[in-house]
């Protein structure tokens, strides 16, 4: 056979993948389309949620009647939009991950499929609890320290009473005073949405640390034991994650400490039951061997002693 017979040959299943990651894309292109509509279609009640926080946090401090703004013609419309976008790959994110695991798992043995679905399932799950956590624990934390600077029972009890009957419906005056300035919140609904998000990706993605550090322990590429002698530096990283993410607010960079570390933790108890797996499965195949075990960690060790 001629050399260009072999290239035509081995040019065949290269064109079959792309023609089928082709046909992936695709599908989970029209799946992210038809979220986007199903979620602009309930935008604004997802809007309502999310700005849930900040309005309970008003309504702690003494504001009746919780108000946001938007100073420009398309911003209230192009939030919306963005929540569509956000909702729309939540929507999807099922059928973008079936279409994934489909043109990936032929190319698995069956013992890989097997080890990485549960991965698959475990990621979406994760991500939506830290979500939670965010939403419901963080995201208020940070409205109360954010908003609490300020006598906001006081100013929005001034502007309540000075509302006249000649004024149109809802417009509000700040009473004269001798001294000092009045300030007030009026919140812009696209920088207040854009503070939730902002949590909800952060701890969403945090919460992935078990999954990933799980998955790099199933391909061999982290340890229980090494994960447990850098441990100092992952709490010094976790600490300078926590100063980034949360405001400057001692109780929510603790919270975010806490909870990370704690995963950090429950990701080194997930990577030690795979490498106990992964010895139990050599001992049975009859190639595992405690004498060479003991050196690779007595190696590791003088390596990680000679690095510090």
């Amino acid at each position: 056979m001629s050399s260009t017979d072999d290239m035509e040959d081995s040019s065949a299943p290269l064109i079959e993948h792309l023609a089928e990651l082709r046909t992936r894309l695709i599908r989970s292109v029209l799946a992210f389309l038809v979220g986007m509509i199903l979620a602009f279609v309930i935008a604004e009640p997802t809007l309502q949620f999310l700005l849930g926080p900040i309005e309970e946090t008003l309504r702690a401090l003494g504001d009746p009647s919780p108000t946001m703004q938007y100073t420009s013609p398309q911003e209230y419309l192009f939030t919306l939009f963005r929540i569509s976008m956000v909702g729309g790959f939540v929507l999807a994110f099922p059928v973008i991950a079936f279409q994934l695991w489909r043109f990936v798992a032929p190319g698995l043995y069956k013992n890989e499929r097997g080890a990485f679905l549960p991965f698959m399932i475990a990621s979406p799950f994760m991500f939506l609890l830290g979500a939670a956590f965010a939403h419901f624990v963080v995201t208020p934390l940070a409205m109360a320290f954010f908003l609490g600077f300020t006598d906001v029972s006081s100013i929005f009890a001034n502007l309540l009473a000075s509302t006249t009957s000649e004024m149109p419906t809802g417009t509000a005056v700040v009473p004269e005073t001798d001294s000092g300035i009045k300030i007030t919140f009026f919140g812009k609904v696209n920088e207040s949405l854009d503070i939730s998000l902002k949590f909800i990706m952060a701890f969403g993605l945090c919460f992935q640390l078990p999954v990933l550090l799980t998955l790099m322990g199933k391909a061999g590429l982290v340890n229980a034991e090494g994960l447990g002698r850098v441990r100092k530096y992952a709490m010094v990283g976790i600490l300078v994650l926590a100063a980034l993410v949360t405001p400057p607010d001692v109780t929510t960079q603790l919270i975010l400490f806490v909870v990370v570390y704690g995963l950090y933790e429950v990701s080194i108890f997930l990577v030690r039951r795979v490498d106990r797996q992964r010895v139990a499965k050599l001992k049975a195949e009859g190639v595992y061997f405690e004498d060479d075990e003991e050196g690779e960690d007595e190696a590791d060790i003088a390596d990680a002693e000679s690095h510090k």
